[in-house]
């Protein structure tokens, strides 16, 4: 029964039915290797679609890797690092976890060992212990940090976070260069450029490893979506763009798929739904009065972007999700959340497609987000300079 429940746990990403057309816009893994933070010569060249998959249930299926990866979690004793280190260990193609954390991982520790599914278990405790819990890591999960609590924006989350980000990416430099990295830890929208920073000063920077996890939006829009047109939710799938922070997440309702439920929304419901999404993570704390934020769903998405993420690594050609990552999608955003596809190396592909042929209302929106995200973005590389600067004095 284990094998059976493994088999069919649906964390996957919903296929894009609709293909690329015939030269539609992506960035190559190459084209990621040549930019840089700051001087991009990425340019738009056509690219032919590939057969995809129509399955999107988790199977133990084989692509044309191992099938076997560690994976590391940094946090793995608080909020979000409880129920996704739970979610990583019943994956069929994790052999090994690692949980890392400062205090009490050794009872998480413990109780995950007593799940009969395959992937081994092992707890890493303090500073001292770090180098271990990340050697030879093939994926390292971050969502160690403070969470939300009422009242508080993401951004009121930078003055703690932003070190402990820092800290830990330098550790993955250190010890797990060639790792993909998922920040998990808010707000992401300068904490992805925090460490694209920090892990330039260590020379270990490939763009195309690192990721900010915002699949939690995806996740939302897809629930609200099939809520409100009555759709079963395995068949829904809307792209969401821009950034992890309200003001700067925007949900493409008009490329939802199914394209009837896309075609069916007035524009109230378009400004409603858009509205909610960006402010789903407030509902949820507010729900819980001081008790916690949004550690299930965002405990379920990570779970849904690193499964994606291994398939990638194991040699599937159909892994495609939405994360905020170094493009030129928005030449004036050096990072930016918006399809991409994933394969052995991290993204091969960033889908530029999809910003094409936008709504008025999602132009404006798009116009809009710009100048708060360049400056979360700012904020998060200005951090690190500064940092650096003061070390040296």
């Amino acid at each position: 029964m284990a094998a059976v429940a493994i088999a069919t746990l649906s964390l996957t990403s919903v296929p894009c039915k609709k293909r690329l057309r015939h030269g539609a816009s992506a960035f190559n893994a190459q084209q990621f290797i040549n930019s840089s933070s700051h001087s991009y010569s990425l340019t738009l060249r056509p690219r032919l679609p590939k057969p995809r998959a129509a399955s999107r249930v988790i199977v133990a299926q084989a692509g044309n890797g191992s099938g076997s990866y560690k994976v590391a979690i940094l946090g793995a004793a608080g909020g979000i690092g409880q129920p996704l280190s739970l979610l990583a260990k019943m994956s069929p193609l994790v052999s090994a976890l690692h949980l890392y954390d400062i205090t009490n991982v050794e009872g998480v520790t413990a109780d995950l060992s007593h799940c009969n599914t395959p992937a081994q278990v092992a707890g890493f405790t303090g500073k001292d212990a770090l180098a271990g819990c990340l050697l030879g890591a093939d994926v390292v999960v971050i969502p160690a940090g403070v969470l939300r609590k009422p009242g508080m924006t993401r951004d009121d989350l930078f003055s703690v976070n932003a070190g402990i980000v820092r800290d830990l990416v330098a550790a993955v430099a250190d010890h797990a260069p060639g790792a993909l990295v998922h920040v998990i830890s808010n707000p992401v929208n300068s904490t992805v450029p925090i460490a694209a920073e920090v892990l330039k000063q260590k020379g270990a920077y490939d763009p195309r490893r690192l990721f900010g996890v915002t699949t939690l939006d995806v996740v939302r829009a897809n629930a609200f979506v099939a809520a409100r047109k009555g759709l079963p939710v395995a068949d829904v799938d809307v792209p969401v763009v821009g950034g992890h922070a309200a003001a700067t997440i925007l949900p493409l309702l008009s490329k939802a798929r199914p394209k009837a439920a896309a075609a069916a929304f007035t524009d109230e419901e378009v400004e409603e739904l858009a509205a909610r999404i960006r402010d789903a993570g407030t509902e949820v704390v507010e729900a819980k009065a001081g008790a916690g934020s949004a550690t299930l769903s965002m405990a379920y998405a990570a779970a849904r972007f690193l499964e994606a993420s291994l398939r990638g690594l194991d040699g599937h050609d159909d892994v495609y999700e939405c994360a905020y990552v170094q493009s030129q999608v928005v030449p004036e955003l050096p990072f930016f959340a918006c399809r991409v596809k994933l394969g052995r190396g991290g993204v091969e592909e960033v889908l530029a497609s999809e910003l094409r042929g936008l709504t008025d209302y999602e132009a404006r929106e798009l116009e809009d987000l710009k100048p708060r995200l360049k400056a979360s973005i700012d904020k998060g590389i200005a951090y690190v300079q500064q940092n650096q600067e003061a070390a040296l004095n």
